[in-house]
């Protein structure tokens, strides 16, 4: 019992020589009785009900900078962004950030969809703080709040991928990175000086990652960086160099891909690549590639992405349709 407790007890009650414990108040004359535990139980929906598959494909969605003026594939117009984190809302997508997916901590409501927003380079546009503190208006983090706060359940949060210098470098790129943290991002290394790890040598693809991680903790006191986005999409030739070395080792690494990544508790799920999908609309570029394309394909084929059953100490997914990591196969159960 702490302390204030102590002392509210002692200010409210009066407390008796060899009392046991203390006995609430009663509850006021036609309050309602809580519901068992048991009638909670039964209320909530069975995974057939919601047609969970946990087993089921999730998208890491993949960007850069937000302006009014887009000049290559990478860019997105506030309008645009706005749009597809809206999409998402509706239709029942829930942000979670790439170490909590990559670890397989999903706690969703029952029928809802994992989605990651995440976020490289560490772009002003993506964050800045204005002179109250807040999120200037059309930064992405601006807008995932505004979207967030029209549809609660859809959670502000995302990863953030930095080099040096990030969100303009200097005292305003500290500030945006420990306000980061303080608000449930997460915060992610893309190498200090973005670095193509698949054609630098190995002492330098090591010296990179390492010193982009110290430059996070440094920045950040006691905050140690999970994952690793790849830059370029380029994996190390010595693989390993990509998941630990000194003074750093993640759970999860980011490639740029094509398609939704594999749920974290299927047999084909690697935490060392995990893909990515460009976020780009339905009539850009190498559309194939986008984030419309394939939003539109797994709402046109629902049953193969990730919704949950809303109960995270369970894995459910239909028969027949996938197979459990062997990690996860005591709580992984079909129907």
């Amino acid at each position: 019992m702490t302390f204030q407790r102590i002392l509210t007890l002692a200010a409210g009650s009066v407390l008796l020589a060899g009392c046991a414990a203390h006995q609430p108040e009663p509850a006021a004359p036609g309050t309602p009785a809580p519901p068992p535990a048991q009638a909670l139980a039964a209320q909530a929906p069975s995974p057939a009900d919601v047609r969970a598959n946990e087993l089921g494909r999730v998208p890491v969605l993949m960007y850069h900078r937000i302006v009014a003026s887009p000049s290559s594939v990478f860019d997105r117009t506030p309008q645009d962004f706005r749009a597809e984190l809206e999409r998402l809302a509706k239709e029942d997508y829930v942000p979670v950030t790439t170490a909590a997916f990559a670890e397989g901590r999903i706690d969703l409501p029952a029928g809802k969809h994992p989605v990651v927003l995440t976020f490289d380079d560490g772009d002003p546009t993506v964050l800045t703080l204005g002179q109250d503190g807040k999120p200037a208006p059309d930064t992405a983090v601006r807008i995932l709040q505004d979207v967030a706060a029209a549809h609660p359940g859809f959670t502000p949060t995302g990863s953030m991928y930095v080099n040096a210098e990030p969100f303009g470098g200097g005292e305003a790129g500290t500030r945006a990175l420990r306000w980061l943290h303080e608000n449930g991002f997460e915060i992610g290394n893309h190498t200090l000086g973005h670095t193509n790890l698949r054609t630098a040598s190995e002492s330098t693809a090591r010296e990179d990652v390492a010193a982009g991680d110290e430059a996070i903790r440094t920045a950040v006191p006691g905050y140690r960086p999970a994952t690793l986005a790849l830059p370029f999409g380029a994996r190390p030739r010595a693989a390993e160099i990509a998941r630990s070395g000194e003074g750093y080792e993640y759970t999860g690494v980011l490639l740029v891909g094509a398609h939704p990544a594999p749920s974290p508790f299927a047999t084909e799920f690697d935490a060392s690549a995990i893909p990515r999908i460009r976020s780009q609309g339905a009539d850009g570029e190498e559309v194939d590639y986008g984030s419309a394309k394939w939003l539109d394909e797994l709402a046109a084929d629902p049953d193969t992405r990730f919704t949950s059953d809303g109960d995270p100490a369970k894995i459910s997914y239909p028969d027949g349709t996938g197979y459990p990591a062997e990690r996860f196969a005591v709580t992984a159960e079909a129907y």
